[in-house]
């Protein structure tokens, strides 16, 4: 039961990490329309300038600057390159963006070098937030923080990292912040109206460039704070950029593509079936073992029924996403015009 637990908050941690991400692909997508192929890289690319920032300023300012450095960034490459191809249509806009991702990962190598740099959490961060001690014969005992040797060793212990329990947090905060700055502010409102009524927002002396402008940096931004976060939870290198590059489109299409509500249940969802099966090592040949049926090395299809839940748990997301498209194509909370 703890390490169900620990393993249940995993996958929420990982899942919530997957929103931070998704969210600012989420936003890009329904305001102007562009699939950002680069956008894994500018997860990439926070990790990497929180690393520098943190060397001359400390972590804590490293977490605001560098989601804003990187935001300046995507708006500086919004509009100089992405305006100038936005009226040829979709094509020219991935085009160019997946070869952004390719001129940003060789410049992170150039600069790093091809491994990991030596980016942790600060001492704040560090240790668990709670440890779960399962005694034999006897109930969980929760602590708060890390537990003593001694309660180790007459216990079975479990702990929940506190970069994960602060991954959570952040991500929590972000989505209301993002709920109360599209629904709730007048610069939420002028976003909307650019996007529905782009004519009559410029009619009513709104810069629309301006504002899709903004929309793209902040999308940008929040992948830099996902990436500043992911840094210091998991490893910052290269390579980072292309462990979440397709997961975070698999969380856009099972969740709906352009909706902020389905891409936070779709990146929960998807972070509780990639961790939850990775402790399980039944397999389908064991469960129709314990039904009475007799599975042997000449069974047809023996080598895919010996295969356990945790081997096949880095493809459930795509299955799923498969599943989505044959019987929902729109995803989860997708709208589709008629």
């Amino acid at each position: 039961m703890d390490q169900l637990l620990i393993n249940l908050l995993n996958g929420l941690a990982s899942g919530l990490l997957l929103f931070m991400l998704s969210a600012g692909l989420t936003l890009i997508f329904s305001m102007m329309g562009v699939l950002n192929f680069a956008h894994a890289s500018f997860y990439m690319l926070g990790a990497y300038a929180a690393y520098v920032l943190a060397g001359w300023l400390g972590f804590w300012p490293a977490l605001l600057l560098a989601p804003l450095a990187v935001g300046l960034l995507g708006a500086l490459f919004e509009r100089t390159a992405l305006r100038r191809v936005h009226k040829f249509g979709h094509v020219p806009e991935l085009l160019i963006t997946f070869g952004l991702s390719y001129v940003i990962l060789e410049l992170v190598q150039l600069v790093f070098g091809r491994t990991s740099v030596p980016f942790g959490p600060p001492p704040a961060l560090q240790g668990s937030a709670f440890t779960l001690l399962k005694a034999a014969g006897q109930g969980l005992t929760l602590v708060w923080g890390d537990a003593t040797p001694a309660q180790c060793a007459a216990a079975a212990c479990s702990k929940f990292p506190l970069t994960r329990a602060f991954m959570m947090v952040v991500a929590l905060a972000m989505l209301v912040a993002l709920w109360a700055l599209l629904t709730r502010s007048r610069i939420g409102l002028v976003i909307q109206a650019a996007l529905t009524h782009p004519e009559m927002a410029e009619a009513l002396g709104h810069n629309v460039p301006r504002v899709l402008m903004l929309v793209f940096g902040s999308g940008c931004a929040l992948a830099a704070l996902a990436g500043v976060i992911g840094g210091i939870t998991f490893v910052t290198e290269p390579a980072m950029a292309a462990i979440v590059g397709s997961i975070i489109f698999v969380v856009v299409v099972v969740g709906g593509v352009g909706s902020l509500a389905g891409a936070f249940v779709a990146s929960l969802l998807i972070g509780l079936i990639q961790t939850l099966p990775l402790t399980v090592d039944a397999s389908l040949a064991t469960l129709a073992q314990r039904a009475g049926l007799a599975v042997t090395p000449a069974t047809p299809g023996y080598p895919l029924l010996k295969l356990s839940l945790a081997q096949v748990a880095p493809i459930l997301p795509y299955l799923l996403m498969v599943l989505i498209l044959i019987f929902r194509p729109k995803g989860l909370f997708g709208t589709r015009d008629d």
